[in-house]
């Protein structure tokens, strides 16, 4: 396979710039983030709240949900309520509003009362 001398630099001219974004090359030859390539295993509240009742370790995992009820003033700060016992919190404001789908990457899971508190990073929103 003869790649392009152009196409090659390029490649490696992006790369240099996207140092946080890892990158594939398609078959058409254009870069493409392999970020938006990946499919999102939990894609709903109730995959989440599955997962964790059967004790499974979310943290590092990307999931995405419909907010269901944003609770700016919550004991752990702004609070993302999704299904029954998720409660998503952060101490800076999310600008999400009721019934958007974010995507975000779990950082840590706690479980209080009966209820899911994750705190989370590279929230999304779509």
């Amino acid at each position: 396979m003869k790649l392009n001398k152009a196409l090659v630099s390029g490649v490696v001219a992006v790369s240099m710039f996207s140092a946080f974004t890892p990158l594939v090359l398609n078959q058409s030859s254009s870069v493409v983030s392999a970020a938006k390539k990946a499919k999102i295993k939990y894609n709903t509240a109730f995959k989440i709240e599955k997962a964790l009742n059967k004790g499974q370790d979310l943290s590092g995992k990307t999931v995405r949900f419909k907010v269901t009820k944003l609770v700016p003033n919550s004991a752990f700060g702004y609070n993302l309520e999704t299904g029954k016992h998720l409660n998503f919190v952060s101490t800076s404001h999310p600008k999400v509003k009721k019934g958007q789908t974010v995507t975000l990457k779990i950082k840590k899971i706690s479980s209080m009362f009966g209820s899911y508190v994750i705190t989370y990073t590279n929230l999304r929103r779509k």
